[in-house]
């Protein structure tokens, strides 16, 4: 039985498949029974051919594609519906989690008592990004956690792990990959963080800067605002 579904959104990030899907198995070979699977978001460079290419070298690897562009979010929407795990961890495609902290995040879920409604998420304590980013992500998670109230040092980050069933009652709207603390509390469950390694992009080039994200984010906050309100959370007796 697959213990853990590794799911990777891409797009037009070909130099970076092989490396971090090799990144993968290193990590979690005799950690866990585990799957690789990527979903291809419409690339137009040779993504599509290293996916190819990781299918036959890695029997663990799988990939879907989307024949275009929806978003990182329905990315990982995908994936977890294609994923056959009873756990799904996410990493970006982009080289910059490190998938060396995969084990000990599984291992934080494995010991914990109400497991089932639990997403371990990692904190990029150290961010490799520059001063820019840095302070962007500082300021969108001062805001965040203020407005959400989910106590969310690192809303962005995308090394996270948790049930697929818990993933599945999730709203799934654009962007909610943002918000991903708030929506589990909201359904009723709990996050814990742990600090992980934060890598610099070493190939590449990043889809995401200040202006793409703003006014995206102001919309999605008060949409999320709208949702925490709304949540009701019934104890059923049977």
């Amino acid at each position: 039985m697959i213990e853990v579904s590794v799911v990777v959104p891409v797009k037009n990030e070909a130099d970076n498949i092989l490396p971090l899907v090799s990144e993968v198995a290193a990590a979690l070979a005799g950690k866990a029974e585990f799957e690789v699977v990527y979903v291809d978001d419409g690339s137009d460079d040779a993504t599509p051919a290293r996916l190819a290419e990781a299918a036959k070298s890695f029997p663990f690897f799988r990939s879907v594609r989307h024949r275009a562009s929806c978003g990182q979010s329905q990315a990982v929407a995908t994936g977890v519906r294609h994923a056959r795990g009873l756990l799904i961890a996410t990493l970006d495609g982009d080289g910059q989690n490190d998938p060396a902290d995969l084990p000990a995040m599984l291992e934080r879920w494995r010991s914990l008592a109400d497991r089932d409604r639990v997403m371990i998420s990692g904190w990029r304590a150290k961010r490799q990004d520059n001063g820019l980013r840095r302070l962007s992500s500082k300021v969108a998670n001062g805001v965040r956690s203020g407005m959400l109230k989910d106590d969310a040092p690192d809303s962005g980050s995308g090394i996270k792990l948790l049930p697929r069933a818990l993933f599945l009652d999730l709203p799934r709207f654009d962007h909610m990959h943002r918000f991903m603390a708030a929506l589990v509390k909201r359904a009723g469950g709990r996050v814990e963080w742990i600090k992980v390694n934060h890598r610099p992009r070493e190939r590449g080039v990043s889809k995401y800067g200040l202006w793409n994200r703003l006014g995206v984010g102001i919309v999605d906050l008060i949409g999320v605002m709208w949702l925490m309100r709304r949540a009701r959370n019934p104890v059923v007796d049977e």
